[in-house]
């Protein structure tokens, strides 16, 4: 199903560490509106797309989001990788230590855990889709309240690249809920 490459779809390359920055970043990485809450609800809804068109679409963005949530994994470890305990228990980070030590775990900033009640399918394909468009408008608004709180430019640049893909990917949403709007109005085979 892929092709794996050593490659990154951004180049990551943090030289300062940021503690804060790090604990900030896991908001995409396993919060409600994050890049893994994104990846498994296209990867679920894409089954009960009607056509080929809409699994296509639903697979590719949800693929895509799996690699953001590499390039945030990246960013989380570059960010963290020289942390002594002590600078991590100063930010909050104790509790996560203690469990996973410097490993990623998908929580939120506030150390709460993924949970799958993050997301909904209805497989009611256009009610799923408006769901799509709201989640990449609300990971769009957290990714520029993560551009407010950064003057790194080795962070700046991967977050204003993934805040981009999100307005792409509302738009290729938007593209297809319209078409099923008038394809299937005129059928009624969703209605």
């Amino acid at each position: 199903m892929w092709q794996y490459k050593k490659k990154l779809q951004y180049p990551i390359d943090i030289k300062k560490k940021d503690l804060r920055m790090a604990k900030y970043l896991t908001e995409q990485y396993g919060g409600a509106n994050g890049e893994l809450a994104a990846a498994l609800r296209y990867l679920n809804q894409r089954f009960t797309m009607p056509d080929n068109r809409g699994k296509a679409l639903l697979t590719d963005i949800g693929t895509e989001e799996l690699a953001h949530i590499e390039m945030i994994s990246t960013m989380i470890y570059q960010l963290t990788k020289d942390a002594t305990i002590e600078e991590l228990e100063s930010i909050g980070l104790g509790p996560h230590y203690a469990e996973h030590n410097k490993s990623l775990y998908p929580t939120d900033a506030n150390g709460v855990p993924f949970t799958v009640a993050y997301f909904a399918t209805t497989g009611d394909p256009i009610a799923d889709l408006y769901e799509d468009m709201a989640a990449e408008q609300k990971a769009r608004a957290v990714y520029e309240n993560l551009i407010n709180m950064t003057n790194d430019p080795d962070i700046l640049g991967p977050l204003l690249w993934l805040r981009q893909r999100e307005v792409v990917h509302f738009n290729r949403f938007k593209e297809l809920a319209e078409i099923y709007e008038r394809e299937f109005s005129k059928t009624n085979i969703l209605r």
